[in-house]
Parts: structure tokens; sequence; C-alpha cells
């Protein structure tokens, strides 16, 4: 287990530490905190481009060797980020047409990181010296164990781009992609509003205009812009692979967060990193789902510093932030519970941002492991060496295991980029609203859940959940029957299927190439306002807790041979079905016509648990979050408290915790924002006579 910080060692020079005399004597001091908290690897050389190249093709990595060397005494192993996210001043001085260009048509400015078009031979040609320059200085020195990519690549106005270069290679990607200019016109629909081209050099980028551009191509603009930050990262890793092939490449990505195929990013990655802002976010769920997509996002071919596979949490908040409206103190215990919740979801290294909050910059009111005052006598500090001096027991026990789920929710950036086109049927529809209701529930019941695109392998998960798949091509329609054919159970909701990968709405019947499916078609929807509600009416099989509304969205439903749920209340579509059910080969398809509340999808969560054969991990008070990882002999349970108060837990038999080293029997007070890492070893200790509450009992 890799337990550390990003460590920024530019800021920490004479005249902001050290002295005149000794310019770095910070470093060692820094490194020793570090030892004392309990840490073994840094992140570092992200934005240091203008250090390590001050004029071009002058190289100085002497002083990040100096520091590499000093980690070495200490054995604390380094993560080097390649500095292609800050362009030098005098690259932008020299080059200025490097310079992104907005969607009006305006060159951004330099003096500050992402100032680059990706789409600039003469960037990319910069960009592989200076990876290349310092992997040869750098990449076999012994404490390196990876490569972090660039820094947030895509974000701040480089992608999208608008630059000359940009509708060179714009134009060559859609002729690759088209191969004649009848086929694009086709594809993309262009005689409405008579926007036929004649020329591939006449279709533009979707710069501001009058009115809306076409989808389609603003779909396919979406695509091309990811697919340009992909070839961007795959030439550095294929640049790192060849010149320091020891070390594994990742990037830090966010999860939802970036406009860019995440999926598409890990596939040239060894392995994925997570930016994480745990700390700033209200409910667990919500940052449970960001970790769960991460994590998810490659499967297979997993390389690592680490043992086994999983992914890293390269960014994980220490303290507040500085980019919100009020950006308040993160709360004792808080950051120790959320850096458990990452671990308990599969990360095998965790790295906290910063390692101390600088004196300079943009960024110097962000929180870090250390204040200002970098004395290593504040409250996160003492926090964060709790937590390392505890992953040193836990490490053991963590090696090998894997987080493994039954439940699945599909997900594509295709169909997100759909979804945020201009002139939707409801512009207060939200898909990661949509989506969060369903994991919710699941996380609520301490269901483990993947995510998954429809075309990967499903047949691994007891219940697939595809939240309005809006865009849905031919494939991921077979993909799916094809789940349900051999015996899988899959929910399909509203606003699916609507249009295919060419944003062509269907001819026959919604959601397209799914009505067999589902044994039904959609005939019409009625999208609502946020004020105005429908209900719902249950059948027998279905049983709710509540009376459930239907908002946002109502399918009008015809069915064919499907079994209805749940119909409507009220308009003309009142006794119309609202949710459905039908046999299909060997599993089922179970659609809902509509959104509702937070409390009819814990209600769908039980019904399916009994439907699928769910198991859930342990029994435990509603408040405290539980998951698992695994090994063959080996089950780790992690039980966290999100709640400001303490919870009682009552244990069934005797369980040992590794934080504590402690096994514990009967009653139990999990304190506010408390965690436990358990394992059901059964140790020699009687539980306590006379309790005959029991809340924590594994389930069979």
């Amino acid at each position: 287990m890799y337990f550390g910080a990003d460590y920024h060692p530019e800021h920490w020079v004479h005249p902001y530490a050290g002295t005149a005399e000794d310019s770095e004597a910070r470093w060692t001091e820094d490194i020793e905190l570090m030892v004392a908290a309990g840490m073994n690897i840094v992140r570092m050389g992200e934005f240091v481009w203008g250090l390590c190249e001050p004029r071009e093709g002058e190289f100085d990595f002497a002083w990040l060797k100096r520091l590499m060397d000093l980690m070495a005494n200490e054995d604390i192993k380094v993560v080097l980020a390649t500095p292609t996210a800050a362009p030098p001043i005098w690259l932008t001085r020299k080059h200025p047409e490097i310079l992104p260009t907005d969607e009006r048509g305006l060159p951004l400015c330099e003096g500050t990181r992402h100032a680059c078009c990706l789409n600039s031979d003469l960037y990319w040609d910069y960009s592989k010296k200076i990876v290349r320059a310092m992997a040869e200085a750098l990449g076999k020195h012994p404490q390196l164990v990876a490569w972090q990519i660039d820094n947030n690549v895509g974000m701040h106005s480089t992608q999208p781009s608008f630059n000359a270069e940009t509708q060179r290679d714009w134009h060559l990607w859609l002729k690759a992609k088209y191969e004649t200019i009848a086929r694009l016109n086709d594809m993309m629909g262009t005689r409405f509003w008579g926007q036929t081209v004649g020329d591939w050099a006449h279709v533009p980028m979707p710069r501001v205009a009058p009115a809306p551009h076409n989808p389609s191509l603003v779909l396919d603009w979406r695509r091309f812009c990811s697919d340009t930050i992909v070839a961007f990262v795959r030439m550095q890793a294929e640049l790192l692979h060849e010149l320091s092939p020891q070390a594994p490449v990742t990037t830090n990505m966010r999860a939802f967060g970036q406009q860019l195929d995440l999926f598409d990013v890990a596939d040239v990655l060894d392995f994925a990193s997570l930016n994480s802002n745990a700390t700033v976010k209200s409910k667990s769920s919500e940052n449970a789902c960001e970790v769960d997509f991460l994590r998810s996002i490659k499967k297979e071919n997993i390389r690592t510093p680490s043992v086994g596979s999983g992914f890293w949490v390269i960014e994980q908040k220490a303290g507040h932030v500085n980019w919100q409206d009020v950006n308040s103190l993160v709360r004792p215990g808080v950051v120790r519970m959320f850096t458990y919740q990452t671990i308990s979801r599969g990360a095998n290294g965790v790295l906290y941002f910063f390692w101390r909050q600088p004196r300079i910059g943009q960024e110097k009111f962000y929180g870090g492991v250390l204040t200002h005052s970098g004395r290593g006598d504040n409250r996160l500090y003492k926090e964060i060496s709790q937590i390392g001096q505890e992953i040193k027991r836990l490490a053991p026990a963590l090696e090998g295991t894997t987080v493994s789920a039954e439940a699945c929710i599909l997900y594509t950036h295709d169909n997100d980029w759909t979804l945020g086109l201009p002139r939707q049927p409801n512009k207060y529809f939200s898909l990661r609203e949509h989506i969060q209701l369903f994991y919710t529930a699941l996380h609520d019941r301490n269901l483990a859940v993947d995510f998954a695109r429809p075309h990967e392998n499903l047949s691994k998960y007891k219940l697939v959940i595809a939240p309005s798949l809006s865009l849905l091509t031919g494939a991921e329609a077979d993909a799916l029957k094809l789940y349900v054919q051999n015996g899988g159970t899959l929910v399909g909701t509203c606003n699916t299927g609507l249009v295919d990968e060419h944003h062509i709405a269907a001819d026959t019947g919604f959601p397209h190439d799914l009505t067999d499916l589902f044994g039904l078609e959609v005939t019409e929807f009625d999208p609502l306002p946020p004020e105005e509600e429908n209900h719902l009416a249950f059948k027998g099989q279905f049983v709710t807790s509540h009376l459930h509304t239907a908002r946002l969205w109502c399918d009008v439903i015809e069915p064919n041979g499907c079994q209805i749920l749940s119909t409507f209340n009220k308009d003309f579509y009142a006794g119309r079905p609202a949710m459905t059910i039908n046999n299909f080969g060997l599993g089922k398809a179970i659609y809902i016509g509509t959104i509702s509340q937070q409390a009819f999808y814990c209600d769908l969560v039980n019904w399916l648990r009994n439907l699928c054969g769910l198991q859930t991990l342990l029994k435990v008070p509603d408040t405290v979050e539980i998951s698992m990882r695994q090994k063959q002999g080996t089950k780790l349970f992690f039980l966290l408290n999100h709640q400001n108060t303490p919870v009682r837990i009552t244990f069934y038999k005797p369980m040992h915790d590794f934080l504590t080293e402690r096994t514990f029997s009967g009653n139990y007070d999990l304190p506010p924002h408390g965690v436990l890492v358990l394992d059901e070893h059964q140790v020699e200790k009687a539980p306590v006579e006379g309790e005959d509450t029991v809340i924590l009992t594994q389930k069979a």
C-alpha cells in the first residue's frame, strides 16, 4: 500500500523556505515529517517545465535528482509527473500560435497552466522533447515507481480549442470516419436547415453561431476533442514505456468531471488514478459513486507499482479547497473517514493534495497536510499521521485483495455528451442525478457496484441498471439483449434509445432496437416541469414504503407482452403502464418509464435484491457504510460512520479490527466519522453474555 502526498519542492526553496546559504534545506525537514507521518511515496514535477528547461534546449534536472536521492535515504518512492500541463513563458512567447483559441476565435493568453492547443504540432514536438529529456535524466532512478502524464489533461479551455491546426485535424478525423462527403451529409443529417457541405474543408467547427449547431456535428466534435487528448496521452505513454519501461504510467482524472472519454484514456494507461474531492462533498454516496466509477474504467491489463491490480487516488484532498464560494474547514475525522472509503473501494495508493499550503501563487489558501508554517503540529498533520500508522498495520492484509460487485450501472460518455446538448426534452433532467438515484439506493443497502459500457462483458453481474441511455447504438442494444437472454436482469428507464450513434431518431419505436426486449413501445413521452408531478400506483408484487411520485419525465407506454408493475395515476395516460417487467430468454427486463424520488429507488433495490438474489455484506444500521475487499480465504469489511454522532452496533460474533488490533464483541459505539476494518476470522474470545440485540451479523 502506497501512502503519501503531492509534493511541490519548487515551492520550498529560498526565499520561501531554506536559507540563502542552503536554499534546499527545507526538503530534508519535509522528508523527516513525511517519514514521521508514515508516508512512503510522493508525487512531484507536474508544473516544473519552466524550471527544468528555463531556456530552449537547456535542461536542468539535477535539482530533482538531488531531491530523489534524499528520498532514497528514507526509502520514499516517487511518482514523477511530466510537466506538459504548464508550458513555460518563453515557449508561448516564441510560438504564440500554440495558445488555444476560444469558440469566438479569440486567442487565450499565456502565463498560466494549460495555455496550449493539443492539436499543435509544435506543442507536441516541444512536449516530446521535455518528456524525453526528463525520462533520460530520471527514468532509471531507483526511487521512481510510476509516471503521471500531464495534469488534469484537457481542463481549462484546452478542450476544445478552435485553432487552425485543430480545424485541420478535425477535417482529417471526419474524413477517416465517414470516408465520403455524401456519407457525412447522410449520417449528420446536414440537409436540415440546408447545411449540406460539398468539401471536407467546409465542415464547420461548432464556434459561436446565431442558432444551435447540428447536434450530430457537435457530438462528433466532442468525440474528436476526446480523441485528441487520448492521442496526446498515448504519445507520452509510448515514449515513457520506451525510455523508462520499469515504471507504469497513469494520469489524474476526475470522475464525471472532464469532457473526455475516461474509458478511452484508461486504455492507454497502465493504471487509473482519481482526483478525489471527497472532503468537500456532502453525501457519502456521491463520493463512493465517483470512486467506484474511476475503479471501473480500467478492469483489465492493469499494472501498478502496488502488488496486484486496483487504482490510485493520486489527489485526495487533505483539507478545504479554494474554488468554492465558501471554502469551509474540513471537520476532524473527515479526512480519515474518506481515506478509508477510497481504500475500501479498491484504492492501493492514496496521496494527499497538498503536502503543504503554498506561500505563493494562486492556491496559497488551499488546504494541505501542513499549514503555511510547516511545523507539523497542526490538526490535519496529526490526523494523517494516525492514518499512516494504521496503514502500516493494515497493508499486509490488503495485499492482493480486490472489490467484487454483483450489480453494475451502465454509462457512456457519448450518451452523457448527447444529453448535454442544447434543446433537450427537459432541461431540468440530469443524467448524473439520475445515475445517483440508483447508485445511492444500492450504496445505502451496502451493495457493491461497478460501472461499465454496454458493450462490455456483463455476464458476471446479477443486475445491470441502464439509466437513460438516450444515445444507444445497435451493437449496444444487441449486447443488452444477449445479457438478458443468458439470464441477466436488466433495468432500463425513460429517455432510452431515442437516437442512434449518429444522433438520428428511430422510426421503429422507442426505445429503438429494444422494444422486443422490454415487451413494450413508448409512443410518446411527457416532460414535466419541476413544480409538477404525477403519481404511481403499484401492483401486488412490488411492495412500497411510501406513496411515490413521477416527475420530470413520463413515458406513454403501449404494452406488448410485458407484465405491468405500476401505472400512472393522472392525466390522459392515467392507468397506463409506468413500470413493467418482461421475460426475455432466461432473464428479465424491467422498464421504468419515469423518474421518481429517492425513496422509490430504495424500494426498487429492496425488491431487486430478492428478485436477483443480491447479497448484502453485513446487517448494520442504515447510517453505517460497508465495503468489502477480498481474496481467497480473506474478507475485509470496512465500516464507516458518516454521521456527526456515534452509532451503536452489536457484534454477533467476535470480530478483529486491524486499525486498533482490538477484538470486538457485544455492543460498540462507532464514534462520529469513525472507521473499523474487520475480518471474520474467529478469535478465541467469547462474546459478552446477555447481549440479545444483533445488529452486525454476516448475511448467508
